[in-house]
């Protein structure tokens, strides 16, 4: 049984205010990717470069014990080029460049050996793409948790709508929450979204943590302060992939699993962002990751 992470593998130049980078690699699927296999040991990707995506990361991958069968190369094309520049709140940022190349026309191709994935992790991608992977497995996942954005919500909402009524999870932030349930109160905003066909959803509230709400239960997570972040650009995509990771580790699907499940995802979250792009990531210890999630219990532990 495997976990399949479908999203972009793709190049990032990312300027905040603690530094800038040229092209380094990034992408949903990356991120998400690399940190599920912290937990997990049979990740599998699906996704689309150019012949510009460097050999030596499709073999970091493999290090992970991620398979690529899944990723598609294209022969005398180019990746997909994502450019921003973040505020000084590193909250808010300015998309510089989207250079969409190979991912404009992406047809997920699922290989046979991928039938048996029990875990779906759907990236941001188009809903249309999301929808088109659920229908290409033979048999549904135990779980699927999707990702979006309001960008879909601004040009593809009845897409969206039908993609959201297929997955048991749906992750969104604070901001997308509210538009796409009409209610500013999240408690309220959760309830709708909800009755769209999701079983569970996770509002992201970034410097702020999480909630999770199933049903008539909700679990606010907690943030980590830190001393210093230098790149958010994978916060989200990590903290998806941690979480399907730790889902997928326990292999019980319930509520309490998924508050787990979520302060997992954060700690590799809040690791990620000490460092840009994936170098952190990429290379961390099982140790280090024990006492960042350490960290989280005892930023809430207390007793009455």
């Amino acid at each position: 049984m495997s976990l399949l992470v479908i999203g972009t593998v793709a190049f990032d130049a990312i300027e905040t205010p603690f530094g800038k980078t040229d092209k380094i690699v990034g992408g949903a699927a990356t991120y998400a990717g690399l940190a599920a296999s912290y937990f997990y040991d049979k990740v599998k990707i699906v996704a689309v470069v150019g012949d510009d995506f460097p050999a030596e990361e499709i073999a970091d991958f493999n290090a992970h014990k991620i398979d690529t069968e899944g990723l598609q190369v294209k022969k005398g094309e180019k990746s997909f080029f994502w450019s921003g520049k973040y505020h000084n709140d590193m909250n808010t940022r300015d998309t510089l460049v989207t250079d969409l190349n190979v991912l404009a026309d992406f047809d997920p191709i699922i290989p046979e050996s991928y039938q048996d994935c029990e875990y779906l992790m759907l990236g941001n991608l188009t809903p249309q793409v999301q929808q088109t992977v659920i229908k290409r497995l033979k048999n549904r996942p135990k779980l699927i948790v999707m990702d979006t954005m309001n960008f879909w919500m601004d040009i593809a909402l009845d897409d969206l709508l039908e993609t959201v009524k297929m997955v048991d999870v749906l992750t969104i932030n604070d901001a997308e929450a509210r538009q796409l349930s009409g209610e500013y109160s999240l408690v309220k905003a959760a309830k709708i979204i909800l009755a769209m066909g999701p079983k569970y959803l996770i509002i992201k509230k970034g410097e702020h943590g999480a909630l999770l709400f199933h049903e008539d239960h909700i679990f606010s997570a907690p943030a980590l302060p830190l001393a210093e972040v230098f790149d958010p650009t994978g916060a989200g995509d990590t903290f998806a992939g941690g979480f399907i990771g730790y889902m997928a580790k326990v292999g019980t699907i319930n509520f309490n699993n998924m508050k787990n499940a979520i302060i997992f995802g954060s700690a590799l979250a809040s690791l990620c962002v000490e460092k840009f792009g994936t170098e952190k990531i990429k290379n961390l210890t099982d140790e280090e990751v024990a006492q960042r999630v350490q960290q989280f219990v005892s930023l809430s532990s207390f007793e009455i």
